[in-house]
């Protein structure tokens, strides 16, 4: 009889471990979802910002200016909602300003045009690494929540299911190929 307690005991602190060990192995998922979000905002506010300092220092010519200065405040007046659909739009019109090297080379050439050409072409090579570095975690996480073992136990507890971000971040070829 006692043999069979100890048996009991050791299998439900065998159990009470994995699930303990579970638990925090999705708690750690979660908070490395919310550095990722925090970083992916961190680059595409600075994307959206270098575009539309860019936009208003009068080295593009005054239509791109105007589309790049629209997308670049769209994106950052975005709401939650909105903001996937708001920052795809931002990466079309850098393609469409920043399409042709020549563009590229026009601001480079004016005054401050290289460090800000610089500077854009960093961040533009920055977001698509944020975005994969979140969506990554989402997915890690997302596959751990669907485990029966986790479901049955709830141990998610109320946490919000994890959502990726999608967007187009294709970077304009003429800013994607340039040296840091």
């Amino acid at each position: 009889m006692t043999e069979t307690l100890i048996w009991i005991f050791a299998g439900l602190l065998a159990i009470g471990l994995y699930l303990s060990w579970t638990a925090g192995r999705l708690d750690r998922l979660h908070s490395r979802i919310d550095a990722a979000r925090a970083s992916l905002d961190a680059q595409l506010l600075r994307r959206a910002s270098v575009a539309q300092e860019l936009a208003t220092a009068g080295v593009l010519d005054p239509a791109a200016s105007i589309v790049l200065y629209q997308g670049a405040h769209a994106a950052r007046q975005a709401e939650e909602e909105q903001r996937e659909v708001a920052e795809s739009e931002l990466s079309e019109a850098l393609r469409a300003v920043f399409g042709e090297v020549a563009q590229v080379e026009a601001v480079r050439e004016a005054p401050g045009g290289e460090e800000a050409a610089t500077e854009l072409a960093a961040a533009v090579r920055r977001v698509p690494m944020a975005r994969r570095f979140h969506n990554d975690s989402v997915r890690a996480a997302r596959a751990l929540r669907r485990h029966r073992t986790v479901r049955w136990f709830r141990l998610a507890g109320h946490a919000p299911f994890p959502l990726a971000f999608e967007m187009d971040d294709e970077p304009p070829v003429a800013l994607a190929d340039r040296p840091q």
